[in-house]
């Protein structure tokens, strides 16, 4: 592409017409790309029609499929792999969301960061340790990689919202309470809300619940 901080992405908005005046990062999961999450951007822009979306292609073709990106290998699921696997990826996240707000003439105030399954270990991982807060991180079906670290290594503390379904199949329920511990250890507000019967996905009420999320720590921006 030329420039290793730039990622390929969909784009969304503003709504408004407008210039951006925030601006909400998709994070996709293992197999799947920024096509897969850029369909939420509508249903988030109801409540910010001045938000520019943007949702990246993870760096790596996935592993475990003939099509489809990740952050990072899944092949291996033990804790030192999976902090390996985040770790390596970090810069390239980070350098792409700072290409992002410069290209927008944004802060990281003014940013939200939404991930899904893989999406969401790497804004757990990468928001919490970056120099700025971003006002809003919102993590769907995920976990928390190495939350034992945190508390050492967390930079700044944005609240966070976790959503995660009772029936997921692939990352288990049990999860969201284990993020939403150790992130609490580490001093960070956390809202965490169950999705009955739901399996690895996101529901209506999920996104409902993100778009009040993302409303209430972009609002000061508007």
């Amino acid at each position: 592409m030329g420039d290793d901080k730039v990622l390929e992405s969909r784009r969304y908005g503003p709504a408004s017409g407008g210039d951006a005046e925030q601006l909400v990062v998709l994070l996709h999961g293992l197999g799947a790309d920024g096509a897969d999450l850029i369909s939420l951007a509508p249903m988030l822009a109801e409540q910010l029609p001045n938000a520019a979306f943007v949702s990246p292609d993870a760096p790596q073709p996935c592993d475990m499929a003939p099509f489809g990106r990740q952050w990072f290998s899944l092949q291996e699921m033990t804790m030192d792999r999976l902090l390996e696997g985040v770790r390596a990826s970090e810069p390239t996240l980070n350098a792409f969301l700072d290409y992002e707000l410069s290209a927008h003439g944004l802060t990281d105030g003014e940013m939200a960061v939404v991930g899904f399954s893989q999406g969401t270990m790497m804004g757990l991982h990468c928001c919490l340790r970056r120099p700025a807060a971003c006002a809003a991180l919102v993590g769907f079906s995920g976990f928390l990689i190495a939350p034992e670290r945190l508390m050492a290594e967390v930079q700044v503390r944005p609240p966070v919202l976790l959503v995660h379904g009772t029936n997921d199949e692939v990352i288990p329920f049990e999860a969201m309470a284990a993020a939403d511990a150790g992130l609490r250890a580490a001093g960070i507000e956390v809202e965490a809300h169950s999705r009955p019967g739901l399996g690895h996905g996101i529901d209506p009420e999920g996104i409902a619940l993100c778009r009040r999320h993302l409303e209430r720590g972009l609002v000061s921006t508007q």
